[in-house]
C-alpha cells in the first residue's frame, strides 16, 4: 500500500449522552445525519480511500467476479412446486439479474404464464427487490411487493394474471406480503411505522377501491411486537400473527367470512412462545409451554383454542430441540435438532412405523421445502453439506423412496466434491462448554500452522449458522483457505438453552465463544495468528468489534459487513428500526443493569489505544436494519486512535441497504471485494 495515499479524518464534534448520570462523549454523533452533505462527503471521501489504497486489486477483483460468476449456471431454474392446480417456477435466464417467475397450469408440458418478469420491472433502479407473490384461490389475481431502495419498505401491487393488467393501485410502506380471502376480492397486508419500519397494522383492502379507504383490521400497540398475516395450510383461516422476541399471540378468521372478526387463539402470555398449524378439526401447537424450554407438540379443538385445552402430542426432550413441523394427510413430519445436527421425523397419523430420514455425514444440513399439498405422500426436503452441493429432493414417506429433482451445479468443470475434506471439531470454552465448528478444506492441507484461515459466525437472536454448500467460498479453498463456521452461543445451534446463554446478561458467552473457538484452531495448527481471519456481519459485525477490542492480536484481517457496533445509542433510540424490539435480545438500557453490562461490550465505546487487525469494513446507505452510521463512526474513532498501520477500510454502497447489491451477479462483486482483501494479505496474487 502506497504511503502517499491519506485517509481521511474525520472532524471531532463532541457531543454529550446522558443516562443514569453517566455521560458519554460522542466524537462523532454528527454524521448521524444522510441529508447532510459533509456526511456523504465523508463517506465519498472514505470510499476513494479504500478504492485507491486497493487499486492494485482491481484487477485480481474482475478476476475472481469472473471465476465466481462462471460456477453459477446462467439459465437455472427452481424445481417446479404443484399448487391449486399450478405448477410455480422461478427462473434465470443467461447474463441477466433478475429472476423470472412463471407459472404452467395442469402439467410442466403446458403453456408458461409469465407473471412477473424482474429484469424488466428492474431496468432505471439502481437496487430492486420483488416479494411477497400471492395468489387468489380462483387463480386470477396475485398481489405482490417491489423495493426500489433497499430499505425494506415494498409497495404493493396487484396484477390480473388473465389480462396481464397491473392495477393502477400502490400501497406504500408495507412488509410487501398479503394474503387473499376465500371471496377472491379481500386482501389483507401489514403496514409499517413510518420513522420506525416496524410493521404494525394489519389492513384490509377491497378490490376496486382506494386503498385510501382501506380498513385497519388490527392495530399492534406494543412496540415490541411486529405483526403480520398469512393462511393457514389448510386454507380454512386466516391468522394475524403478532411476534416479540420472546412471546406471540395469534388471531383467528375463517377465510371465507373475512368481513367478520378476527378472534384472539391465545392471548399473549409473557414468555409464552408458539405457532398453529391447521388440520381437519383441530390446530397443532409448536410450543415451549409447562417450560418446554426446547419446545413440544401440543393438539387443541379449533373450537376450543385457548391454552387449558392444548394436550401434548410430542413432549418436551431436553436434549432434542423441535424446530417445527409440516402436516401431510396420512403424516406428521417433525424437524428436530439433535447435538447440532437436523434431523427429519416422519411420524403416520396411524401412529405405527415412525422413522428418521437418515443422513451419514458428520456434518450437514437438512430441512423441509415447499410442502404446500396436503394429500400427498411425497416430502420435499434440502440437502446440502460443506463440501456438498444443495440438492432438492423429492421423498416417499410410504416407500421410502427418494427422488433427487435437482442437485445445484458447480460449472468451469474444475469441481469434484472428493476433493474436499470436511470436519467437525470442538473447541472448549472458558466455562467449559464444548463449542462445534463445521470445517471444510481442500485435501492435501497440511496442518502445520500456516494456512490461512476464515472463522465466520453470527451468534444472536436464536439463528442457527448451518453448514452451507458455496460456490464463491471454492476461491479462497482453492486457493490453500481452510473455512470454518463457529456455532457459538447466542445462536440456536445446540438447542434453546445455547441461544439463553448468549444473550441479555449472558452475550459476552457470544464473544468469548469466538475467541475460544479462535485460540483452538491455532493451537491444533491449523493456523496461526498470522493466517487466522474472522468474518462476520450485522449482529455478527457486532461480534466482529467485540473480538478485536478483546484480542486483536489473535487475527491479521477482520471482515465486519453491516455492522451493529454503537449498542448502547442504538438501544437508547426508540425511533430508529427495530430498537424497541430488540429488548428482549440485548436489554433495555433504560434500566441501569443493561445499560452498564451493554456498555462494558459495546464495541464503539471500546474503541482504545491499541494496535488492531486489518480491516474490511462495509455498509450501506440506506440500510434500515444496521444504520450507515453505525460503522462510520466506528472506523472514524478507529483511524484515531489505533497504534498501528495496518489497513482500515470502509467501503460504502451509496445505493444499497442491508443485504447490499440487489442483482445476483452484482452482489459477486461485493465478495470479490472481501476475498481479495483476504488474498492481498495472504501475498497471494491469482
Amino acid at each position: 500500500m502506497s504511503t502517499k495515499i491519506q485517509p481521511p479524518i474525520a472532524k471531532i464534534i463532541p457531543h454529550e449522552l446522558e443516562k443514569h448520570g453517566h455521560v458519554r462523549i460522542d466524537n462523532y454523533y454528527w454524521l448521524n445525519d444522510r441529508e447532510n452533505p459533509e456526511v456523504i462527503d465523508y463517506l465519498n471521501k472514505e470510499n476513494d480511500y479504500y478504492n485507491q489504497s486497493t487499486a492494485h486489486t482491481k484487477d485480481f477483483q474482475k478476476d475472481l467476479f469472473e471465476e465466481m460468476k462462471a460456477r453459477i449456471k446462467e439459465d437455472d431454474s427452481s424445481v417446479p412446486y404443484f399448487y391449486n392446480g399450478y405448477y410455480y417456477i422461478t427462473k434465470f435466464e443467461k447474463g441477466k439479474d433478475y429472476p423470472i417467475h412463471s407459472r404452467k397450469k395442469g402439467s410442466l408440458e403446458a403453456n408458461e404464464e409469465i407473471m412477473f418478469d424482474c429484469n424488466e420491472m428492474a431496468k432505471g433502479h439502481s437496487y430492486f427487490n420483488l416479494n411477497g407473490i400471492s395468489i387468489s384461490e380462483d387463480n386470477k389475481w396475485v398481489s405482490f411487493g417491489v423495493d426500489t431502495v433497499s430499505r425494506r419498505q415494498y409497495t404493493i401491487q396487484i396484477k390480473n394474471l388473465e389480462t396481464n393488467e397491473v392495477l393502477p393501485l400502490k400501497i406504500d410502506n408495507t412488509t410487501g406480503g398479503a394474503t387473499w380471502a376465500s371471496d377472491n376480492n379481500t386482501l389483507f397486508y401489514s403496514r409499517k411505522d413510518e420513522v420506525t419500519l416496524r410493521p404494525d397494522r394489519i389492513f384490509k383492502h377491497k378490490l376496486g377501491t382506494n386503498p385510501s379507504e382501506d380498513v385497519v383490521v388490527y392495530f399492534e400497540k406494543d412496540d415490541t411486537f411486529n405483526v403480520s398475516i398469512y393462511k393457514s395450510k389448510s386454507r380454512k383461516y386466516l391468522i394475524i400473527s403478532s411476534e416479540s422476541t420472546l412471546t406471540s399471540e395469534f388471531q383467528i378468521l375463517l377465510s371465507v367470512t373475512p368481513d367478520e372478526k378476527f378472534k384472539i387463539f391465545q392471548k399473549r402470555t409473557r414468555e409464552l412462545e408458539y405457532s398453529i398449524s391447521h388440520y381437519e378439526d383441530s390446530f397443532y401447537i409448536v410450543t415451549n409451554k409447562d417450560d418446554a424450554t426446547n419446545f413440544k407438540v401440543m393438539k387443541t379443538p379449533e373450537d376450543k383454542t385457548s391454552k387449558e385445552n392444548w394436550v401434548d402430542l410430542i413432549p418436551h426432550r431436553e436434549e432434542v430441540l423441535l424446530e417445527g413441523i409440516d402436516i401431510f394427510k396420512d403424516y406428521l413430519v417433525v424437524s428436530e435438532r439433535f447435538d447440532g445436527l437436523n434431523k427429519i421425523r416422519i411420524m403416520p397419523w396411524s401412529g405405527e412405523g415412525e422413522y428418521y430420514l437418515p443422513f451419514e455425514l458428520e456434518t450437514y444440513t437438512a430441512y423441509t421445502t415447499t410442502n404446500i399439498d396436503f394429500d400427498t405422500e411425497i416430502l420435499r426436503y434440502g440437502y446440502q453439506s460443506m463440501a456438498i452441493p444443495s440438492s432438492v429432493i423429492d421423498f416417499n414417506m410410504h416407500t421410502k423412496e427418494k427422488t433427487i429433482l435437482k442437485e445445484q451445479e458447480v460449472l468451469g468443470g474444475k469441481f469434484d466434491k472428493n476433493n474436499y475434506i470436511e470436519e467437525r471439531i470442538w473447541a472448549t470454552a472458558q466455562d467449559g462448554t464444548k463449542i462445534p465448528m463445521s470445517m471444510v478444506y481442500r485435501k492435501g492441507v497440511e496442518l502445520n500452522g500456516k494456512n490461512p484461515f476464515l472463522l465466520y459466525a453470527y451468534g444472536s437472536y436464536g439463528m442457527t449458522m448451518e453448514p452451507y454448500f458455496s460456490t464463491t467460498r471454492l476461491s479462497l479453498l482453492d486457493r490453500g483457505f481452510i473455512y470454518a463456521i463457529a456455532h457459538i452461543r447466542g445462536g440456536e445451534d445446540m438447542g434453546r438453552m445455547w441461544y439463553e446463554n448468549g444473550k441479555l446478561l449472558k452475550k459476552k458467552n457470544t464473544f468469548t465463544d469466538f475467541i475460544d473457538c479462535s485460540k483452538h484452531v491455532i493451537a491444533e495448527k491449523y493456523t496461526s495468528e498470522e493466517h487466522l481471519y474472522a468474518e462476520g456481519g450485522s449482529a455478527g459485525g457486532l461480534l466482529m468489534g467485540a473480538i478485536i477490542n478483546m484480542t486483536p492480536e489473535l487475527y491479521n484481517g477482520v471482515i465486519a459487513q453491516v455492522p451493529f457496533v454503537d449498542v448502547v445509542t442504538t438501544m437508547l433510540d426508540e425511533t430508529i428500526p427495530l430498537t424497541t424490539g430488540e429488548y428482549d435480545e440485548w436489554g433495555n438500557p433504560n434500566v441501569k443493569k443493561y445499560y452498564d453490562y451493554m456498555l462494558s461490550y459495546s464495541p464503539y465505546d471500546n474503541v482504545k489505544e491499541q494496535d488492531y487487525p486489518n480491516l474490511y469494513i462495509s455498509t450501506g446507505l440506506h440500510d434500515s436494519q444496521v444504520q450507515y452510521w453505525e460503522p462510520a463512526k466506528w472506523v472514524a474513532k478507529l483511524r484515531v486512535l489505533k497504534t498501528n498501520s495496518k489497513q482500515l477500510f470502509m467501503d460504502t454502497n451509496m445505493d444499497a441497504g442491508h443485504g447490499g447489491a440487489s442483482g445476483r451477479f452484482e452482489s459477486l462483486k461485493e465478495v470479490a471485494k472481501e476475498f481479495s482483501f483476504l488474498l492481498d494479505l495472504e501475498k497471494i496474487k491469482n
